[in-house]
């Protein structure tokens, strides 16, 4: 796999410092478990946020603090590890980041028409203020209407690949756009374009029949 889109700096900073909202986080941790570049580049800003924080002042705490914690711990039930399964669908399984919200492979996710050759599944609801995250599905050759997005929107390829204003992208590669950017992704023929998507804004489509399929989509 030869990934050839990053996440920019800013969004490594964002997401080592722990400030990004939950849905673009797993983005971002999506294409870390793939990419060992990003993964050292994260590193080291962790590694600065810890010598950031051993240069603080230790805090006082109560006598008790190290019991509480000790009795909280012992409530905690263990969770039987889940077994694996093999990957049905595509035939390849999802990033560990991604497995605790929809398990090791796609083979049960529950897909939702949007359009023809387009289908989209939820993977984390947007909460007050925050961003979504859901899988979308492209058949070959199909396109996803002209949009953009009042905030920022992320995507992780995981399988197939597209091509838009910006270039084309392949299983691997990361696209990170914010509010003043619109695009018209196409899939690759071949096979399916599956994509992890995070936004922070709901989505603006142009043209006529964007606007009026507007209520209908729901990203």
């Amino acid at each position: 796999m030869t990934i050839t889109h990053h996440p920019s700096d800013a969004a490594l900073v964002a997401y080592g410092s722990g400030s990004l909202d939950e849905a673009l986080a797993l983005v971002v941790a999506t294409h870390l478990a793939l990419c060992p570049d990003c993964r050292r580049k994260a590193g080291a800003v962790e590694a600065v946020g810890g010598a950031l924080l051993d240069d603080l002042p230790p805090a006082a705490m109560k006598e008790d603090a190290l019991d509480k914690l000790l009795q909280k711990l012992g409530t905690v039930e263990a969770k039987p590890a889940t077994p694996s399964r093999p990957a049905v669908d595509h035939g390849w399984s999802l990033p560990a980041p991604m497995r605790q919200y929809l398990g090791p492979s796609l083979s049960g996710t529950a897909w939702r028409f949007l359009a023809p050759g387009i289908s989209r599944a939820a993977v984390l609801p947007r909460r007050r203020g925050g961003a979504s995250a859901y899988l979308l599905r492209i058949k070959p050759g199909k396109s996803v209407a002209h949009h953009g997005h009042r905030g920022m929107e992320l995507t992780m390829i995981l399988g197939g690949g597209y091509s838009d204003e910006l270039g084309h992208f392949i299983a691997g590669d990361f696209v990170e756009l914010d509010g003043n950017f619109y695009h018209r992704p196409v899939a690759d023929p071949g096979e399916d374009c599956i994509c992890l998507v995070a936004a922070s804004g709901k989505t603006r489509f142009t043209g006529l029949l964007g606007k009026l399929l507007q209520p209908f989509i729901r990203l």
